[in-house]
C-alpha cells in the first residue's frame, strides 16, 4: 500500500463530496448533504478559503479525506474544527483514518494553533475508543447546537 498524503485541489472535490456522502450514509443522515461540487470549489478555493482538506490517495484514487477549518476559542486563541474524517468503507482498518488524523494534529501543532476540536456520535464506539486513545478527551456534559436555515429564517422574521 503507498498512500499519498497531501492537500486536495479543486479537481479532488468531487471525490471529496462522494466521502462526505458517504459519511452522511455512516451517520444515518444519508439525505442531509446538500452541497454541491461547485459549492466545495466556491468555498475551498476562492480568495479566503473557508476550510482545508487533505486527502489519501493511492493510484490516483482518493481513499480518505479530513476537512478541517479554523475557528478562534475566546478561552484559547486560535484553533481548528475538525469537520469531517472519513475513508472509503472498503479501505478502512489499514490505517488510512489514522494517517490523515495524525497529518491534521500535526498541521495544527506545526501551525501553532492551540486546540483542534470535533464531534462524535455517542453511538460511534470505535471511533470514540480510537480518540480516547489518542489522547483525545470526550467532553461530558457538552451538547452540539445547531441553528439550520428554517430555524434562522423563522427566528428573523418573528
Amino acid at each position: 500500500m503507498n498512500i499519498i498524503l497531501r492537500e486536495a485541489k479543486k479537481t479532488d472535490m468531487e471525490s471529496v463530496l462522494f466521502l462526505i456522502k458517504e459519511l452522511a450514509t455512516f451517520e444515518k443522515e444519508a439525505n442531509a448533504v446538500e452541497l454541491t461540487v461547485n459549492d466545495l470549489i466556491r468555498d475551498g478555493f476562492g480568495d479566503r478559503p473557508a476550510f482545508k482538506v487533505f486527502v489519501a490517495e493511492e493510484n490516483n484514487e482518493i481513499l480518505g479525506m479530513a476537512l478541517f477549518y479554523e475557528r478562534y476559542s475566546t478561552w484559547k486563541g486560535r484553533s481548528i474544527h475538525l469537520e469531517d474524517l472519513i475513508v472509503k468503507q472498503e479501505h478502512r482498518n489499514k490505517g488510512i483514518g489514522k494517517s490523515l488524523y495524525t497529518k491534521v494534529l500535526s498541521y495544527a501543532y506545526d501551525q501553532k494553533f492551540k486546540r483542534v476540536s470535533w464531534e462524535v456520535l455517542d453511538w460511534n464506539k470505535v471511533a470514540i475508543d480510537f480518540y480516547k486513545g489518542t489522547g483525545a478527551n470526550i467532553l461530558e456534559g457538552w451538547q452540539v447546537v445547531h441553528m439550520d436555515e428554517s430555524s434562522l429564517e423563522a427566528f428573523v422574521n418573528q
